[in-house]
Order: C-alpha cells, then structure tokens, then sequence
C-alpha cells in the first residue's frame, strides 16, 4: 500500500485520510493484516505517534494522532467530554430525509475477544444527526418487494461516540449503509460490488472540528466525499454505460 495522505502536520499532532480496509493498529482478531495505520504514519515521517481515536477497519477519512503521550491523552479528553466535532458521509439504502436518532447502544460484544465479559450491561446513550444531500431511484430491482432500488446520501453527525455507532443507528431507522457486512443489507452490498465494483463500506470520516492542545485554536478539517460515494447520484449515472 503507498504512502498515506497527510491532511494536517505540526509539531505536536499528524492527521491522515485512512484508507478503508487499513486497521489503525495491530489486533489479534485480524492476524492476516500485514499493514497498520499506526505503524505507517511512525514509518512515513520518522517519529513515534499515538493513537487519540480510531476508525473502524472498513471506514475511511480522517485519523488523528499526537506526537507524545501527554498530547494524546489531552485530545482523547476533548473526544471523551464531546467537544470534537465529527462529520461523516454514508450511502444508504432507501430515502432517508433529516433528522436526530436517540437511541441507547448495548456495548457490541465480540465472541472471541469478549467471551469472558457480562453482557448484562446497560445500554448507554447514543445519538445521531443526520442530513439528505442527495437521493437517487435506480432502475433495478434489488430486493424483493420493489421493481426499483432507492439511495440517499447522508451527511452523519454522531454526538456520541458508541462502537458501530452510525452502522447500528442506520440499520436502526431501516436505511442501512451499502456495503455494511455486519448491520447492512446483503442483496443491496451485494449488487453494489457486482454490478458497480464497489466492495467496500460506503462510510467516511469526512470532517473533524477541534482544539489544538498547545495553541487552543480550532483545527477545522475536511474531506471530499469519495468518489465511489457520489458516482450513483451524478445526473450523467447509467447503469447501463460500461464507461464508467
């Protein structure tokens, strides 16, 4: 894999635009992976760095990391008491218009690395703002009860930070991301990586909005939403052009 973009870089802090499918660091429940986010932003520039959050596997976008430990666990307290702003961009099966999802998460257990742990806990709050950009009919039939299949892409705000939130939360509100394995819509994924060649999660970290932990000035950073988010909702968009 090459070499990752570098969105920002100073003294005290590096944030990258992660590729889907990269994992942030080494894990036991993917022995097969051979590259790491963390290890590549250390051997890009030449410097240890840590963590501050993480992105799921199959998201991509913007990924933070401090260049020592004290500036690491000062931003993970911005992260902790929600005052970083996140922004991201989904595809989601059917029309999907504005709106705010509260709705507690249970902790989603794995069945291996969490085998020894309750899963009596309680649900903690969770809650998602959401915003229709664009929504898009296509003549296919991909399930079975239409002759037709339905897009919306989505502008996502999680005003919290639960695991799989936003994954969860669509799945939720029946308007699941394309190409979710786990919360998703097989027949819609699986039309998409058939017919369209895309394979991956259509959900990116697109924005981030937070204080830098020497200057205390606002750090505003954005994405363009990828390519393979919008192609559907282009007016030029044909099933049928082999072109494209």
């Amino acid at each position: 894999m090459s070499e990752l973009t570098i969105v920002y870089d100073d003294d005290a802090l590096i944030v990258v635009d992660k590729p889907a499918g990269l994992l942030v660091h080494r894990s036991w429940l993917a022995r097969e992976a051979q590259e790491f986010a963390l290890q590549k932003v250390r051997d890009q520039i030449g410097q240890w760095v840590y963590p501050v959050h993480r992105l799921d596997r199959p998201t991509s976008g913007l990924l933070l990391f401090a260049k020592s430990a004290e500036l690491a666990e000062k931003l993970a307290v911005q992260f902790r008491e929600r005052h970083v702003q996140k922004t991201y961009h989904a595809v989601v099966r059917g029309y999907l218009g504005d709106g705010e999802l509260d709705y507690p998460l249970r902790e989603e257990l794995d069945k291996i690395a969490d085998r020894d742990v309750s899963v009596e806990r309680e649900a903690q709050a969770a809650v998602t703002r959401y915003t229709c950009l664009q929504q898009v009919e296509l003549p296919v039939q991909v399930g079975k009860r239409h002759a037709t299949s339905r897009y919306s892409l989505m502008q996502l705000h999680p005003l919290t930070g639960r695991k799989h939130q936003l994954r969860r939360h669509m799945s939720h509100l029946r308007h699941p991301i394309v190409g979710d394995s786990r919360h998703g819509d097989g027949r819609h994924n699986r039309f998409f990586r058939e017919h369209l060649g895309i394979e991956r999660l259509l959900l990116a970290a697109t924005g981030l909005c937070f204080e830098h932990p020497i200057t205390r000035q606002q750090i505003e950073l954005k994405l363009e939403v990828p390519a393979e988010f919008t192609r559907i909702f282009s007016p030029e968009f044909s099933l049928f052009d082999t072109t494209q």
